[in-house]
């Protein structure tokens, strides 16, 4: 199985090359990624709780879905396909914002990642893909905002500084 490339990227969003994903995380290299945060009607966002086995963040509640895009794929056409691979459906996504940020983990890899943020709506349950997503639940932004203050250990990096930096952007948006 050929290892997943990541498409290195300067400041300003501009493709330089592409590196193992891998390789990226163990250089700290910046890279695109994207994050999707899914609400339903009652403005409750879909949370999904990490894989006991990924290789960082394990069993760490996050967004909805984040993941890398593939060379030559839009952000969004990135966030349909990975939502469909670990959530079990697809639903429009609209981009919004994004920002860098550098997360280093007790494992050595870091995560240094210029961040596409992606929101969508769905009113059904998800199908989770158990070889991505252990758990999954809906929750109120501001119980969210509330036990990530309580509890940040539950939560991985990337969603704490999402939080921290765009809630009020993400609240009056979604």
């Amino acid at each position: 199985m050929v290892e997943e490339q990541v498409i290195l990227v300067n400041e300003h969003d501009e493709q330089i090359g592409l590196m193992p994903k891998m390789e990226a995380h163990e250089k700290a290299v910046l890279h695109r990624a994207f994050s999707v945060f899914v609400f339903n009607a009652k403005n409750e966002l879909m949370l999904q709780q990490r894989a006991a086995h990924k290789y960082h963040s394990p069993l760490l509640w996050t967004n909805t879905c984040c993941s890398h895009q593939r060379d030559g794929e839009s952000n969004v056409e990135a966030g349909i396909r990975r939502l469909k691979e670990e959530m079990g459906f697809t639903t429009a996504l609209k981009e919004t914002t994004s920002f860098i940020y550098k997360a280093p983990f007790d494992n050595g890899l870091t995560e240094h990642e210029l961040d596409h943020i992606m929101l969508g709506y769905y009113e059904n349950d998800p199908i989770i893909n158990k070889q991505e997503v252990e758990d999954w639940k809906w929750m109120p932004l501001e119980d969210v905002k509330h036990d990530i203050n309580v509890h940040p250990e539950l939560y991985t990096a990337w969603f704490k500084i999402i939080f921290d930096k765009f809630y009020n952007y993400i609240n009056t948006n979604a």
